[in-house]
């Protein structure tokens, strides 16, 4: 395959010119008496037409079917073949109509020169007799209605064919003509044979093949007889089913990796304290897509869930699945759970979506910026990749336990440290095992590039990552997820645990107002003392626990109210005389971006605003 591949690239190019010209077939001397004798009987011509029926068939990739094609047909049966495809290729889930233009996709057994000028001698020495699959790029060849190429697309006979230069030759040589221009038939020899067949899908007619014999004292064997003419016509039809199938199968590989891709975030976000990045990159054209997926997911406490998983199994289901699985992964993390829990709860969740077993891996990552920890639980996936301050990198290992939707299977949580300055690489299986390499030597391969490598920034540390990927298409997808660690100085974190007593907001209002001349943000100070007396109000109202204050200066100064209650507030119009309901249209006035989240505890009330210019800088 690759010597062909090979033979194939190192033809000189098309030049597209006013009209295109007929190749020319080959004409190696040495195959002329194999070709002469390639179908002499009966017997042979049955076993010919069974082994190239399956070989047509052995492929899904349009340009594979193609190569099979031209393969089977020369030199067994022609000197040349040329494959003529619409133009563009049609939607075969419906009737696409009558073809307004074709366009070369495949020819073999022809002689492809560069057009626009006389070949001097070294270009005819450079000529190359073999195969090419792909659109020619040259101009499309218009089909005019009621003329010789519509005929022959439209045409219920077994085919098209003629002797050129002999009588009846004319309807051919329009063909030609149509096809190639003026100057098509004055290329081939008088007494070539030449069949037209029309390539029918299972709704429509999808091109047209062309083949050629040249004259019988060239070749040794004669011109097409009618047996023949049933042969290509066998062929032909064979030949369109295997092309429509090819080109439903490239359709729903697009649709399925369209859903997938909108399934992933299109962007990640990027909280204060950790730098991330993510790559994706899809199998091979020929492979079904898979259910890799990667998620970043804020949490409360300027927290991050870091999420890799990858859904077992190739075909649109697996797609589907990944979504799910990432929606319910995004909706545990909001809630902020261990990363056990959250797993034992997609667990649960993959077991309900259907009557078939689906199985997925996924490792769940939080990281705090404040405290500098990382807590992981893993679910059968491979172990990510750890780098220290110093640049030493090691695969963290894990518990990985059983996959999720296995069923009845205890997750665990591990704590480590990740001091500013760290990083953490996560990945699906993809990166590190491939047909030609089992999985523990990749993942060794991988750890040690990352702490061979020198990179700064988390696209550096994936792009440094799929460096090892050997050469060639991928039988998998691969998803990564790179995090830079930098953390939260101390000294930029304020925290507090207040009683749920009348005078707490006086307490909290004082508190932050106290913090913030020590930050050197009087200017916020007004606004910051109103809207936290306001939520903290609210929830002294509904919490029996101790009520947490928050304030975090980073880029922005970000505050954040918890208590136990799960209930969400939820700003409402209030009349002239109500005293409640304000609180929440206060902070939505005051503060560049408000939210709330609930947790498995009770919920967050946050608000961010901008620093002063000079605080910034």
């Amino acid at each position: 395959m690759r010597d062909q591949l090979k033979t194939e690239a190192e033809q000189p190019p098309a030049v597209p010119g006013p009209r295109r010209r007929l190749p020319a077939p080959a004409t190696p001397r040495a195959e002329a008496p194999r070709r002469a004798a390639a179908l002499p009987g009966m017997a042979d011509r049955l076993a010919y037409l069974d082994s190239a029926t399956r070989r047509i068939n052995t492929a899904l990739d349009l340009a594979a079917t193609l190569r099979n094609i031209g393969r089977v047909l020369v030199p067994t049966l022609a000197d040349a073949a040329v494959i003529h495809l619409r133009d563009p290729l049609p939607n075969v889930e419906r009737e696409p109509g009558f073809p307004d233009e074709l366009r070369i996709h495949h020819s073999a057994g022809t002689r492809i020169g560069r057009r626009g000028r006389r070949n001097s001698p070294d270009d005819r020495n450079r000529h190359r007799y073999g195969s090419r699959s792909s659109a020619d790029d040259g101009p499309a060849t218009p089909v005019t209605r009621g003329g010789a190429l519509a005929h022959a697309l439209l045409s219920r006979r077994p085919a098209e064919a003629a002797v050129l230069g002999t009588p009846g030759d004319e309807r051919a040589t329009a063909l030609l003509r149509e096809l190639y221009g003026t100057r098509g038939p004055a290329r081939l020899a008088p007494g070539t044979s030449v069949i037209a067949l029309p390539l029918r899908g299972r709704k429509a007619v999808l091109g047209l093949l062309v083949l050629i014999r040249r004259p019988p004292e060239r070749t040794g064997r004669p011109a097409f007889d009618a047996a023949d003419i049933a042969t290509a016509a066998l062929l032909a039809t064979q030949a369109g089913l295997a092309v429509d199938t090819a080109l439903r199968y490239a359709r729903e590989w697009e649709i399925a990796n369209e859903l997938q891709r909108s399934m992933l975030p299109l962007r990640l976000p990027q909280p204060h304290g950790v730098r991330l990045a993510q790559r994706y990159l899809p199998g091979e054209r020929g492979a079904q897509v898979g259910g890799d997926w990667y998620d970043a997911v804020p949490l409360p406490g300027n927290r991050v869930a870091l999420i890799v998983g990858d859904v077992m199994g190739h075909s649109l289901t697996s797609a589907a699945i990944m979504g799910q699985l990432r929606t319910s992964a995004q909706t545990l993390a909001a809630l902020d759970l261990p990363p056990h829990e959250v797993l034992y709860h997609l667990d649960e969740q993959a077991q309900r979506l259907g009557r078939e077993q689906h199985l997925a891996t996924c490792v769940y990552a939080v990281y705090d910026p404040i405290a500098n920890r990382l807590v992981l639980a893993n679910a059968g996936h491979v172990p990510p990749v750890l780098v220290r301050p110093d640049g030493t990198a090691e695969l963290v290992e894990l518990d990985s336990g059983a996959p999720i939707g296995v069923g009845g299977v205890d997750f665990n949580s591990v704590e480590l440290a990740a001091p500013p300055g760290s990083a953490l690489l996560l990945f699906t299986d993809g990166l590190v095992e491939t047909r030609s390499r089992p999985l523990s030597d990749g993942l060794e391969l991988l750890r040690a590039r990352i702490e061979s490598a020198r990179w700064r920034s988390p696209e550096q540390l994936c792009q440094e990552a799929l460096r090892i990927l050997p050469p060639g298409d991928r039988g998998d997808d691969i998803a990564l997820l790179g995090a830079c660690f930098d953390g939260i100085p101390a000294g930029d974190v304020a925290h507090w645990y207040l009683q749920p007593r009348n005078e707490t907001p006086g307490r909290a209002r004082r508190l932050a107002a106290h913090t913030l001349r020590r930050w050197g943000l009087e200017e916020l100070s007004e606004a910051t003392e109103l809207m936290v007396s306001e939520l903290v109000t609210n929830a002294v109202q509904h919490a029996t626990r101790p009520v947490t204050l928050s304030l975090v200066r980073t880029t922005r100064l970000r505050c954040e109210v918890g208590d136990d209650s799960p209930l969400l507030p939820r700003p409402r119009r209030t009349g002239p005389e109500d005293e409640r309901g304000r609180g929440l249209q206060i902070v939505a006035r005051c503060a560049e971006r408000w939210g709330a989240t609930r947790l498995g505890t009770g919920k967050v009330v946050w608000f961010e605003q901008r620093l002063p210019t000079q605080s910034r800088s």
